[in-house]
């Protein structure tokens, strides 16, 4: 038997439509192969919650949010009718509330009971309503923010106060100021450059000198030791006999300087009689006259020529100039 492509066309427009039917009731949480069990909860606040959201006990996903409806028409409440998925028994004491997380995805939890009794499909669980961590923070944060404001209005007012004094003058001034403050960071960064800078070179001195100091820590030592050893010597010398012999030895040369001065000796008389200067010096006059008087006329003195002739020269009566007379006669 042929099938007509009209057939065909039929066949998968109805099958595209109940795929489309099944999945679009299957994200909002509607099952339309599973007859399963519902119950009911009133909630007077939904905040996120919407169709297809998770119902949880325990961590436990049993069910989903299959429709919400208002109560009445002064919407003193909302219905939120509850698909449960899984075959549980929930105690007729047990409470639902919406849970909001951070992420702003709603989900209703239902807290277990203790009674023995157990709800039925199409009974109505009792709710209450949870702060949440969000209105846990909103409640802490509300006295905080409010104190904020606070702190804002006085911040406020002392900043109008400070713009009142700071005219142009003082704007000016502080405008300098930190134009000074500017320079002498500048001043600063390049005393402190790490390559050229007055600081890095002196500490590069510094280091150079510690080097040297550690290199010479041998020869430092040893003069050290030496100066050490020197003074020690120094110490155990017997000062006080040298002084002794210094002061008698002063003492003896002042005795002879008296003496000196003094015209009862030889040299005294020698130094403090100018008569006998006069006749000393005077002997040393003749005698240097009669000494150029021989190298002038050795012949008045000695004549060893038989047929000389006599030198008819008259004596010297002063010495003669050193640098005229000649070094020997004939």
């Amino acid at each position: 038997m042929k099938i007509s492509n009209e057939t065909k066309v039929g066949i998968l427009s109805i099958t595209a439509l109940t795929l489309l039917i099944v999945g679009f009731n299957f994200l909002k949480g509607k099952d339309l192969f599973n007859r399963s069990d519902k119950i009911y909860m009133e909630f007077t606040e939904l905040g996120t919650l919407a169709k297809s959201n998770e119902v949880k006990i325990n961590g436990y996903v049993i069910g989903k949010v299959y429709d919400l409806n208002v109560k009445d028409k002064d919407l003193s409440a909302t219905v939120a009718t509850i698909n449960l998925t899984s075959d549980v028994n929930i105690p007729k004491d047990s409470k639902g509330y919406i849970s909001s997380s951070l992420l702003g995805t709603s989900t209703v939890v239902i807290e277990k009971g203790i009674s023995t009794e157990y709800l039925k499909p199409g009974d109505t669980l009792k709710t209450r309503i949870d702060s949440g961590i969000l209105d846990d923070v909103k409640a802490q944060l509300t006295p905080t923010l409010g104190k904020v404001r606070d702190v804002l209005d006085s911040l406020k007012k002392t900043l109008s106060g400070v713009n009142s004094l700071l005219n142009d003058q003082t704007k000016a001034n502080l405008q300098q100021t930190f134009a000074n403050l500017n320079q002498a960071t500048t001043s600063l960064n390049k005393i402190m450059d790490e390559q050229n800078g007055p600081l890095a070179k002196s500490l590069n001195n510094v280091s150079s000198i510690t080097e040297n100091l550690k290199n010479n820590n041998d020869s430092i030592t040893a003069t050290i030791s030496n100066a050490k050893r020197a003074t020690e010597k120094f110490a155990n010398l017997e000062i006080q006999p040298t002084i002794d012999s210094l002061n008698a030895a002063i003492s003896q040369l002042k005795g002879v300087v008296a003496k000196m001065n003094s015209k009862d000796g030889t040299l005294g008389a020698l130094i403090n009689d100018k008569q006998l200067y006069n006749k000393l010096n005077d002997a040393i006059l003749s005698a240097e006259i009669l000494m150029d008087d021989l190298r002038a006329h050795p012949k008045r003195y000695v004549n060893i020529s038989v047929f000389g002739k006599k030198d008819k020269t008259g004596p010297l009566t002063s010495p003669a100039k050193k640098d005229t007379v000649a070094a020997g006669g004939n």
